[in-house]
């Protein structure tokens, strides 16, 4: 097989917890992209985004590589990754500072977001990123961006996101083993972000939420930039699992029939006809009925939202996102999730679809492919800014600096 080299090659893998997606993307002219090849394997291995089976997690990244080659006819030697949040914490801290000198200076700045910093980080976690959300002068008004003002106390609030520095460099060294150098590493949800919102959408304030198969990631966006994230342990294998149990059925039956009939509303059910189980010994088979199914992924369905929606309630949120809530990821296309986000959140929700920019296969812009298609995005765009195959740096210390550009890297 052929070694390509070139520019205007991309290769990027998004490494969930359900599926691998390799695509090999070419820049021909201006705007004007070609898809040279796909390449899909099931996730083994994983669990949560967090690499559990160092083989069975190479075996998978090489058999989606492997497809994607064939397709594409040459050799694929690095890729950009996308790595799931599971491991990923954030929480809000202040931090308070005394201004001495009557006007805040840069080194005022940097010392309250120093004191906003100071916080019990948990066993094995590490700060990745510190984000102010405003600054408060003397008790005052908030304010964005406070250099050059009078006061005498300067806060801060800020947003801290933390993470795992030894689980990414797990799934670098299995992406490596299996003979792929990662150029690039990329928060899935803010590459789902990328792919979903409007820079519009981005300003006003927008909560996006991604419902993969292990993991749901939420994001908010405010002013351009992140204001609050968070990563729920609860996404589409649960509904997976809810109907294998409810139904008593096969999880391969199970996937199917949520695929094919599955739906989180009953009043969107136009009738309640019934369907085939396979039974779950797999030897014989029954019939269900519709609403015994929506019942049963009413309930998953309902307990995510409502967790997502006491977190921002929790956490007075509400008004960082006028322009609503955007679901994506493969959960997102389970019928009925824009209404049941409606009735519980009672604001605009939206299905996120990516937003096409490239000529790309109508196969992509699948809320599925959010994640597959903002990791194109962003390799187009950023270019090879940052590389982790080269230097003489360890490569622990690559991933720390190249997790800490994650949120500076996204719009």
């Amino acid at each position: 097989m052929a070694r390509v080299f070139s520019d205007r090659i991309v290769v990027s893998i998004d490494i969930g917890t359900t599926k691998i997606c390799v695509i090999v993307a070419q820049q021909l002219d201006g705007e004007h992209v070609q898809v040279l090849g796909i390449g899909k394997s099931p996730s083994d291995g994983l669990k949560k985004g967090v690499v559990v089976d160092v083989a069975k997690t190479i075996v998978s990244i090489k058999n989606a590589v492997k497809e994607a080659e064939i397709m594409a006819g040459f050799e694929i030697e690095s890729a950009y990754i996308g790595i799931s949040g599971g491991h990923i914490q954030s929480i809000n801290s202040h931090g308070v500072f005394p201004v001495k000198k009557g006007e805040v200076r840069q080194a005022d700045i940097d010392a309250v977001i120093e004191a906003a910093k100071a916080i019990k980080i948990p066993e094995g976690q590490q700060i990745l990123h510190t984000m102010p959300q405003y600054f408060i002068l003397d008790s005052q008004d908030k304010v964005q961006s406070p250099l050059g003002m009078h006061c005498v106390r300067l806060e801060v609030m800020a947003h801290i996101i933390l993470g795992s520095i030894a689980s990414v460099q797990n799934l670098v060294k299995c992406c490596e083993m299996a003979g792929v150098k990662v150029k690039d590493i990329v928060l899935e949800q803010l590459a789902s972000a990328q792919a979903v919102l409007s820079p519009d959408e981005r300003e006003l304030g927008v909560a996006v939420l991604d419902i993969g198969g292990g993991t749901s990631d939420l994001a908010l966006y405010q002013h351009g930039n992140i204001r609050h994230t968070m990563v729920l342990p609860v996404a589409g294998n649960h509904f997976t699992n809810d109907v294998a149990i409810g139904l008593r059925t096969t999880l391969k039956d199970a996937e199917r029939i949520k695929v094919s009939y599955g739906c989180a509303l009953e009043e969107l059910l136009e009738r309640d006809s019934v369907f085939e189980v396979e039974m779950v010994h797999g030897k014989q088979k029954r019939t269900a009925k519709l609403s015994e199914l929506t019942g049963i992924l009413h309930a998953r369905a309902q307990e995510i939202l409502v967790l997502i929606h006491d977190e921002i309630t929790q956490k007075k949120l509400q008004s960082f996102m006028p322009s609503g809530l955007v679901i994506t990821g493969g959960g997102s296309l389970l019928l009925g999730m824009k209404e049941l986000g409606e009735q519980i959140f009672a604001m605009p929700v939206r299905i996120g679809y990516p937003r096409v920019e490239f000529d790309l296969p109508d196969s992509l812009t699948s809320p599925m492919y959010a994640t597959s298609y903002g990791l194109i995005l962003h390799a187009l765009k950023k270019g090879q800014q940052i590389a982790l195959d080269k230097g003489d740096d360890s490569l622990s210390n690559r991933i720390i600096t190249r997790m800490k550009s994650w949120v500076s890297d996204f719009f």
